[in-house]
């Protein structure tokens, strides 16, 4: 669509221009984009109501509406997380290395912005605020699609964070643009030569019809099968709370539980108890055979052990050993976020540098695997990568490198032939 790539050359334009802004500019972007979002408070509210409403009558899940939802403590928790975003040092800029390849030849490697990038997400609006200013702050344009249930909320959120950045300079005049229909995003996905990355967050089926729709780089993760494995040594006291956390604090996010593992040893003392939190707090159980002979559950399926479910519903294993449970996660995760349980350092160790996921975890919830609370300022999403940024990604993921070679009128041909010199290669930084 012609539409689509005139944003897109657009955002390609503002990309070239906010990438020199001072860190100082940059930060006082935010602050007016923080600024704006209170100022509007009233009007993005009325907005969010009448998405909830339409999504309502239209037979959204309980999950999606929750997630939809951004009222004012919502406002609030996004203002929050502005002013965390700003307290974080520059991202660009940040010599990497540096290294001397003769007297006067001097390489740096240099951190820089990605460039223009196109970000798809599903219901929640609170991301979009955190995708503009993460962008913001690295120097990036950004091209955002939300869910059209979140259509209104999405359209007075983006006009406010325009309209702020523009306040504070001209510069940033289209570095972040909403596109409204889906057709609009598939034209984008086929600018590979515009956009430079594309981050989707969403559902398993959209990251996929994503991924097998672009040349663009695809940055996120297709699944959120989060376990904790409750070890023969673990604290039970420390494992009922950490597990009831996993599972219910949010069951609608990413990094919510979606499998319990338990060591046979310690099924029968610690399943009741666990099984009794979860009752109070209405969540489904499904069980394999050895956790349904010490609680009532549903018998859990071959598919229970691969499906996210987003909601109070978790499936529960029995295994042998360590061993067991590693294998399991390995086969059946999504490489997201798993924890352990235990009081021995050693099966701790092994865990966490078996289990071939982006985060792993130590008597601790996976609900931590969040760029806020990793101290990232806010995330752009959850990368279940090998390559460029894993995990949660925060400023950090937003930028990549440039190579910066300073000399003092240095030929390559002084280093060919019989008498060549030689390179030094010492490295300095």
């Amino acid at each position: 669509m012609d539409s689509t790539r005139a944003a897109a050359e657009k955002s390609k334009e503002a990309a070239y221009r906010i990438s020199s802004l001072s860190i100082d500019e940059r930060n006082e972007a935010l602050k007016a984009v923080a600024a704006q979002l209170v100022k509007r408070k009233a009007t993005i509210v009325e907005a969010n109501r009448k998405d909830l409403a339409e999504s309502e009558r239209s037979g959204l899940t309980a999950p999606l509406l929750k997630r939809l939802k951004y009222d004012e403590p919502k406002i609030e928790e996004s203002v929050r997380s502005i002013e965390a975003l700003i307290a974080q040092e520059d991202p660009i800029g940040k010599v990497l290395s540096r290294m001397e390849l003769d007297s006067g030849l001097i390489l740096e490697k240099v951190s820089c912005p990605i460039g223009v990038i196109g970000v798809v997400f599903e219901s929640r609006p609170d991301a979009l605020v955190q995708i503009s200013t993460l962008c913001v702050k690295s120097g990036n344009a950004v091209l955002l699609k939300g869910g059209s249930e979140a259509k209104n909320t999405n359209e007075a959120l983006s006009l406010a964070i325009a309209d702020a950045l523009v306040m504070v300079d001209r510069c940033f005049e289209n570095s972040v643009q909403n596109l409204s229909t889906r057709e609009e995003f598939r034209a984008l996905l086929q600018l590979d030569g515009l956009v430079d990355l594309i981050i989707p967050r969403g559902s398993n089926e959209l990251v996929r019809s994503i991924q097998a729709s672009t040349k663009i780089p695809v940055l996120g993760h297709a699944a959120g099968i989060c376990h904790t494995y409750v070890d023969s040594e673990a604290d039970l006291d420390v494992a009922v709370k950490v597990a009831f956390d996993a599972k219910c604090q949010y069951p609608a996010v990413c990094n919510a539980m979606e499998t319990l593992l338990v060591h046979e040893a310690v099924a029968k003392a610690f399943l009741p108890r666990m099984a009794e939190a979860y009752r109070k707090a209405g969540v489904e159980l499904r069980g394999d055979q050895e956790a349904r002979n010490v609680i009532q559950a549903e018998p859990a399926t071959e598919e229970d052990w691969s499906t996210e479910y987003n909601d109070l519903v978790l499936s529960i294993k029995v295994v042998h050993d360590l061993d067991q449970a590693i294998d399991h996660i390995n086969r059946y995760g999504s490489h997201h976020t798993d924890a352990i349980i235990t009081t021995s350092e050693q099966k701790a160790k092994t865990f966490m540098d078996l289990v071939d996921s982006s985060s792993v975890m130590w008597n601790c919830s996976t609900r931590f695997a969040d760029g806020y609370r990793y101290g990232l300022g806010a995330e752009v999403g959850i990368s279940t990568n090998k390559t460029h940024a894993r995990g949660p990604v925060g400023l950090e993921g937003l930028t990549i490198y440039k190579w910066k070679l300073t000399g003092k009128g240095h030929i390559v041909a002084d280093y060919t032939g019989k008498n060549a010199r030689e390179f030094t290669h010492r490295k300095l930084l």
